[in-house]
């Protein structure tokens, strides 16, 4: 189904952690000659946490959002602060589960759409509890 194992905070109070970046971009079909030597370092915090009060890390269950690029696994990086939008992946708790599906307002009322065809959209009831816990703004993927 998509679920998320319990949010971690990103902690504003730690040093941040850098990795050295390569000066040029790397080509993933034909190799190109590339620098030999690194452009110093990027701190990941500041590149992947844009509001580092309200952005969680969350672990993904399920393979409901596969073809949106989110696996069994995965890591979300999840800000609560942004307003979610027609179209934006969420975590949603619907009557007190906890969900990640894209968000789909349509003129007959909100869908929480699985990215996988094995899972069913869930048409969300007039009477359901429905919260936005937070948009979703990066994938941490296992390679």
């Amino acid at each position: 189904m998509g679920v998320i194992i319990g949010p971690r905070v990103i902690d504003a109070g730690l040093s941040a952690v850098t990795v050295l970046v390569a000066p040029v971009a790397v080509a993933a079909g034909y190799p190109s000659p590339a620098q030999d030597y690194f452009d110093g370092r990027i701190d990941l915090n500041a590149h992947l946490v844009k509001d580092v009060t309200s952005t969680f890390i969350v672990r993904v269950t399920g393979q409901s959002m596969e073809q949106a690029g989110i696996s069994d696994g995965d890591e979300l990086v999840v800000n609560r602060a942004l307003e979610p939008k027609d179209g934006s992946v969420v975590v949603a708790v619907l009557d007190g589960e906890l969900t990640i599906k894209r968000l789909r307002i349509t003129a007959t009322g909100v869908v929480l759409q699985a990215d996988n065809p094995r899972f069913p959209d869930i048409r969300v009831p007039a009477l359901s509890d429905l919260t936005i816990w937070g948009v979703a703004t990066r994938c941490l993927h296992h390679v």
